[in-house]
């Protein structure tokens, strides 16, 4: 098993950076933290996954495959990408040229009660990525290696696979968009324009 490098990275702080710099991609979290995160920065390119543990890869693959024309992030925690280790396999296989991965990886269920996930055990998800036949795959653990990662998510060929290792820090757990059938429609009108209701 490799060392493990301390982490310098701030959970928020990191999605923040790579949203700076999303322009008209769109996006799909998984459920919590990455939901809170996200949504310090409401956008209506945000699709939010609120209950769905395990949905959030498949989700963004779906987009992809229909929206090719545009960048799909998927941003999600390193527990529900866990439970949703075969859809990289899936992913692997489809090869969506347009679709990144970004995994917030603590290393803990930060939702339930702050219990250690496989990663802190050793788990490589960047390595599972690139098993599964994903283009490009990596893990930062500070800000200058995330900032080198920044453009590969947005200009290389997918699909892309990041793990971002953050600290334990844990923000207020709040967003102001908890409606479900408003989130889809919203998101549904920004994509789509008049035919989203056709």
């Amino acid at each position: 098993m490799a060392r493990k490098q301390k982490t310098s990275l701030d959970r928020r702080v990191a999605l923040g950076a790579i949203l700076a710099r999303r322009g008209d991609a769109l996006l799909v979290t998984g459920l919590g933290s990455t939901c809170y995160d996200a949504g310090t920065l409401d956008h209506p390119n945000t699709f939010y996954l609120w209950g769905g543990m395990g949905a959030a890869a498949m989700v963004g693959l779906g987009l992809a495959l229909a929206q090719s024309k545009r960048k799909v992030i998927v941003a999600t925690g390193d527990g529900e990408m866990l439970m949703a280790l075969g859809a990289l396999a899936t992913i692997g296989a489809q090869r969506p040229r347009n679709l990144a991965i970004v995994v917030i990886d603590n290393e803990l269920y930060s939702e339930t009660g702050m219990q250690p996930t496989h990663t802190s055990r050793g788990v490589d998800l960047a390595g599972v990525a690139k098993a599964a036949s994903f283009a490009r795959t990596g893990t930062v653990y500070n800000r200058k290696q995330l900032d080198a990662w920044i453009p590969k998510l947005y200009q290389s060929a997918g699909p892309v696979f990041l793990v971002a290792k953050v600290t334990s820090t844990r923000y207020p757990m709040s967003i102001r968009l908890r409606d479900g059938t408003h989130i889809k429609n919203r998101f549904r009108e920004a994509l789509l324009g008049s035919k989203a209701f056709d």
